[in-house]
């Protein structure tokens, strides 16, 4: 995507995200022709509409497009099962002949007729051991709706059972490839919900005053915002050099160090605003709570910290340096 057309793809898409949510939002991207722009140009497409999703604190079937290309699948009315919070596994199994699936689902599940399952340990119909995915009618899902810190978000917890010969007609897929597109996806709405989180501490330090000044003007403040754009911008520019590799570790390091920093910047924000950043009354609590709750959203940052530090550990070797 030439400078030009991604100038003008932001300017639409932070339109959009700021004026719709949900399945509003899934119409004007369709208008938009975000699908058509994530064949073009992946990384631009993916990076736009989820910084700018966190930013807003909009969502969108977006995840599941995305998931679901990435699986092979038609990207029309599918959602994808995610693992279960903090978890990076396939949320499908088998066990004792039957498949098990227990996962979350985002809130397009209630728009489409069909899921995609990806499950462990199963041979798809083209012989290939590993993963494999599958698509189920939607109905055939039990689903519970998440009521816990961020009801906005809309997840589901879904779970179902399938017999074997459902299995056999998946095909092979490669989960730990799709899982990072998915985790970097997510970095970028936690870049997105920290920059709003900064915007508005930086506001309050400039209008509140203390002692006759803005407490904008006080050392203590200005290390704390100082602090948080340095977060944000780090993990900002090691999203961008995990797109010129994508693999399943830089993937799950940005998302890792992302969610870190989007939860220092909450931190440090919900301090310069002092009281009113821990009321309702203030819009902060909702960039807080979606920073939360992202960042347990397909491998919690500590869970995916620990694993790589596992990793590296057993293997004796450190990943490659980014260019940075």
């Amino acid at each position: 995507m030439e400078a030009t057309e991604r100038v003008l793809f932001e300017g639409s898409v932070r339109h959009a995200t700021s004026n719709a949510d949900g399945a509003a939002l899934d119409d004007a991207m369709e208008e938009l022709g975000w699908r058509d722009a994530l064949q073009a140009d992946r990384a631009a497409a993916v990076s736009v509409l989820f910084e700018c999703q966190g930013v807003t604190t909009t969502d969108s079937a977006a995840l599941d497009w995305l998931l679901a290309g990435a699986l092979g699948a038609p990207t029309d009315r599918t959602a994808v099962v995610l693992p279960s919070l903090r978890e990076t596994s396939a949320p499908g199994r088998l066990d004792g002949g039957r498949c098990l699936v227990r996962g979350l689902a985002s809130a397009a599940l209630d728009r489409c007729d069909r899921v995609l399952v990806v499950i462990e340990g199963a041979d798809g119909a083209d012989g290939a051991d590993g993963a494999t995915v599958v698509g189920v009618e939607a109905r055939q899902l039990e689903r519970r709706r998440v009521h816990g810190l961020d009801q906005s978000l809309g997840l589901f917890e879904v779970a179902g059972e399938f017999e074997l010969t459902v299995v056999a007609s998946s095909r092979s897929t490669d989960w730990p490839s799709t899982l990072a597109l998915g985790q970097l996806a997510l970095g970028h709405q936690l870049v997105g919900s920290g920059r709003t989180m900064l915007e508005q501490a930086r506001t309050h330090a400039l209008e509140r005053t203390q002692f006759g000044r803005p407490i904008g003007s006080f050392q203590a403040v200005r290390h704390r915002l100082a602090e948080s754009l340095v977060a944000l911008e780090a993990a900002a520019a090691l999203l961008d050099a995990a797109w010129d590799d994508p693999s399943p570790v830089t993937a799950a390091m940005a998302k890792a160090f992302a969610g870190r920093s989007a939860r220092t910047v909450a931190r440090h924000c919900q301090q310069v605003l002092a009281g009113i950043g821990f009321t309702t009354e203030h819009p902060l609590h909702r960039s807080v709570r979606r920073t939360i709750v992202l960042d347990q959203l397909l491998g919690a940052g500590s869970v995916l910290t620990r694993t790589l530090g596992a990793d590296i550990l057993s293997s004796a070797a450190l990943p490659a340096a980014f260019p940075l």
